[in-house]
């Protein structure tokens, strides 16, 4: 029939890649997939951040820039005015946030301990910062709604757009205030 040679051999087992012979190689333990979860939800608000910052600084210019004489200068209404404000504290507030956490991370010193203070700082900052940006465009759509009726110009289409920027920027911060909350709530004492 056959002969020895003919036979299969068995081999020895390699190791796994980056174990020593007889060693198992583990998953990684809880605390490692935890601290990539939270790399990952400080990758989201550095994002999220970021996007805020591009569209109060788009929302900002954009109602800025919106100067066609006439009555078609947004210093012209309150309303306008108001919006222009908040888009630069929302700008000036995620620039800043975005500041401190590539510079410094969560380096604060204070009486709670450093995380649990960064995480209440954040999260009040995205809530205050996105009710602004929502208040500001509840207070600027119906004028936009208005004059849109009787002309539509540049100047309406500008103020539209500075609208739109500015809601985007509250989307932005509004998820970013949701992500700081579950960071916040994940302290056991708070």
């Amino acid at each position: 029939m056959g002969s020895a040679a003919d036979a299969p051999v068995a081999l020895p087992e390699a190791p796994p890649v980056g174990a020593a012979a007889g060693e198992e190689i583990t998953p990684p333990p809880p605390a490692v997939a935890s601290w990539r979860r939270q790399s990952l939800l400080e990758k989201d608000t550095v994002v999220l951040r970021a996007v805020g910052c591009l569209f109060s600084a788009l929302a900002f210019l954009v109602m800025v820039t919106n100067k066609h004489g006439d009555w078609k200068e947004f210093e012209k209404y309150e309303e306008y005015r108001y919006a222009v404000a908040i888009s630069a504290v929302g700008f000036l507030y995620t620039a800043a946030q975005l500041a401190r956490r590539i510079l410094r991370g969560d380096n604060w010193d204070g009486l709670l301990p450093r995380r649990a203070a960064a995480a209440a700082v954040d999260f009040a900052g995205d809530q205050l910062i996105a009710y602004l940006l929502i208040s500001a465009l509840s207070a600027a759509i119906p004028i936009t709604n208005r004059m849109r009726e009787g002309a539509d110009n540049i100047f309406t289409d500008a103020s539209a757009a500075s609208i739109s920027m500015a809601f985007f920027a509250f989307a932005a911060l509004a998820l970013s205030a949701m992500v700081s909350g579950f960071k916040l709530s994940r302290h056991a004492y708070i």
